[in-house]
Parts: structure tokens; sequence; C-alpha cells
């Protein structure tokens, strides 16, 4: 845990990291992808519902797969697919002081949109803790785990991975931020061992407090 001491740059994923699964915000915007693809393609659930899961695999996203392979509007699927109820997310006050207290820089990274993301913040009172929100959007729609996605953010944020860490649900995703030399946290129910990943939790709040004993937090 000391390897925390001198890092000045904290990236967070935002779906099912900054917030807990149980709270299954995603499962919604999950629907609303069967049913853009549905639309969109003029095919049936089942169907739209293979070629979202495989697309994800394949592309990072279901939008890259569609947008390589259908021409899809990445704007209109964004507005469409983010189109969903917040009611299910709660405010976390400590988790809220804990990242804001971290050292340095503090960001969000997401595969959605950053208009997306900072109504989950406010949803879940995190809004003031952070720097910085960069979308998809910020990397012309090339979604993580693809290098030159984290190089075309990092860049545009003036961040150093030699001093940052990343805190991920998608263990793949953190294959890059370890080649760069970043920190890697999977924040996950389960852990998925790996080289690339250094550490693992369940719970972010109790892991972002551990390491506040090593930041002065």
């Amino acid at each position: 845990m000391k390897r925390f001491e001198r890092l000045r740059a904290w990236v967070f994923d935002l779906d099912n990291t900054l917030y807990p699964p149980h709270m299954r915000l995603f499962d919604q915007i999950e629907v609303k992808m069967n049913s853009f693809v549905m639309n969109t393609l003029g095919i049936g659930h089942a169907e739209a519902d293979e070629m979202r899961s495989l697309y994800w695999r394949e592309h990072g996203t279901t939008l890259a797969g569609l947008m390589q392979n259908h021409g899809v509007d990445p704007v209109a699927y964004m507005d469409e697919v983010h189109d969903i109820s917040f009611d299910a997310l709660e405010p976390d006050p400590h988790l809220a002081e804990l990242i804001a207290a971290l050292p340095g820089r503090r960001i969000v990274y997401t595969n959605g949109s950053a208009p997306y993301a900072a109504r989950v913040l406010k949803a879940r009172g995190l809004s003031d803790a952070f720097d910085a929100i960069y979308g998809v959007e910020h990397a012309d729609y090339l979604p993580k785990p693809h290098a030159s996605a984290f190089d075309r953010i990092f860049a545009l944020d003036g961040l150093s991975p030699a001093e940052a860490v990343m805190f991920e649900d998608d263990s793949r995703n953190l294959e890059v931020p370890h080649a760069l030399g970043m920190t890697t946290v999977h924040v996950a129910p389960e852990p998925a061992p790996a080289e690339h990943i250094h550490h693992h939790t369940d719970n972010l709040t109790a892991f972002l407090k551990k390491v506040s004993k090593y930041t002065g937090g």
C-alpha cells in the first residue's frame, strides 16, 4: 500500500466503480441498448442482445461495434441509452470526503458520455470531489481498453502514468494502465487475479480509507 504515497493522479471509472453493482443502474442502460439496436437495425430482441454483448467483447463497447459495422451516429446512441432514471443511486458523503482528500488530480474516465457521468456523480454526491470528467467522446468514441484511447485522454489531461492509479470494474481495462506504469485497482465483487492487477477491492470506500493512511488524507 505504500505505493500510494507517491501518487498524484487518481483515475476512476464510473459504472459499477463509483457506485456499487447492487444498485444495478447499468441494467437500465442495457435495456436501452437493446432497444436502440432493435429499432436501428430492425432485428429482434434475442439477436440484438447477442450483438450488444458480442460488440462489447470484441470492440470494447457496443457503440464502437455499431459505429464500425453499421455507421451508427454516436451522439444519437448516447442520448438514447443514457436517458434513464438515477433514483437507484444513493449519495455517499464518506466516499466523497475520501476522494476529495486524495492528493493531486482526481478525474473520472468512462466509456459512457461525460454528461451522463456528471449526472451519476450528482446523484452520488460526488461532483465536487473531482477535477475533470472524460467520456468516450473525448477520445473520438474510441473506448477503453484500446491503448490509443488511454493515450488521448491522458494527454488531454496532462496526466503522468507513473504517478497515477486507475480504479476500474472491468479487469481488461486495467491492462493498458499497468503497461503504462500506473498502479491498478480492480473494483469488483470477485477478484480476477492477473499480473496487470495490483489490488482488488469489493468496497471502494473501505479501500480508500486504507489508502488515506498513506496519503495523509
